[in-house]
C-alpha cells in the first residue's frame, strides 16, 4: 500500500507545470502577506516537530513549507528571511 502511494505521489508531483505570474502589490500588502507567510511557516515549524503526525505527511509539510519560504523570499528582509531558512 505505500509503495502505490509513493508511486502515485512521485507520478503526481511529475506532472506539474511551471508559470511565471505578476503580481503588484503596495507596500502595506506586502507586509500583511509576509506577515500571513512568518504565520503560516512557524505553524508548519511547529507541526513538523510533532512525533505524532506521520511521516508522508510531515514530506507533505516540508514541501509546502518551501514554497511558502520561496513566496516569503519575495516579499521579505533578508534577516527575516534567515530565520526561516530550510535546513
Amino acid at each position: 500500500m505505500e509503495t502505490e502511494n509513493r508511486y502515485f505521489y512521485k507520478r503526481f508531483r511529475t506532472t506539474e507545470v511551471n508559470k511565471v505570474l505578476g503580481l503588484l502589490i503596495n507596500d502595506m500588502e506586502q507586509r500583511e502577506m509576509a506577515y500571513l507567510l512568518k504565520r503560516e511557516l512557524d505553524e508548519l515549524l511547529m507541526d513538523l516537530e510533532d512525533n505524532r503526525i506521520d511521516y508522508l505527511v510531515k514530506h507533505t509539510m516540508r514541501d509546502r513549507y518551501r514554497t511558502l519560504f520561496q513566496l516569503f523570499r519575495r516579499v521579505a528582509s533578508k534577516q527575516e528571511c534567515l530565520k526561516y531558512m530550510p535546513k
